[in-house]
């Protein structure tokens, strides 16, 4: 199981890079296993101020949909495009090609809220 410690990491199996006020979100690479075959990928948030923890979107995978939890409040100011044509993108490479949105963070104090990589991984059993 592949858990980066450089990132954050929520309980609801969602992962946060920060840079400035700029955070890269997607799912894990648990999630994306306990998911199976992503099959579609959608985010209706774009351009929108959300709060943490409303849903910014949903993953499709084969035998399921399961909605996306903001980890932090902000606005959603990109969406990987690429992930319209080849959604698979988030089971092989959840922490990289896979990403799912870009927030621009409204409260960096909810950034200690989040989870370090070793947290994450007691919840997860890893």
């Amino acid at each position: 199981m592949n858990i980066p410690a450089n990132l954050k990491y929520t309980k609801d199996h969602e992962w946060v890079s920060i840079e400035g006020d700029i955070a890269t979100i997607g799912i894990t690479d648990f999630a994306q296993s306990e998911l199976g075959d992503i099959v579609y990928v959608e985010v209706e948030t774009l351009d929108q101020t959300l709060d943490k923890d409303e849903v910014f979107g949903t993953v499709e995978a084969v035998k399921t949909v399961s909605d996306l939890i903001l980890p932090l409040t902000g606005e959603v100011i990109e969406f990987n495009e690429g992930l319209d044509t080849e959604p698979e993108l988030v089971n092989t490479d959840p922490y990289g090609a896979g990403w799912m949105i870009k927030l621009k963070v409204s409260d960096a104090t909810e950034i200690e809220s989040l989870l370090s990589d070793e947290q994450y991984k007691e919840i997860i059993g890893a």
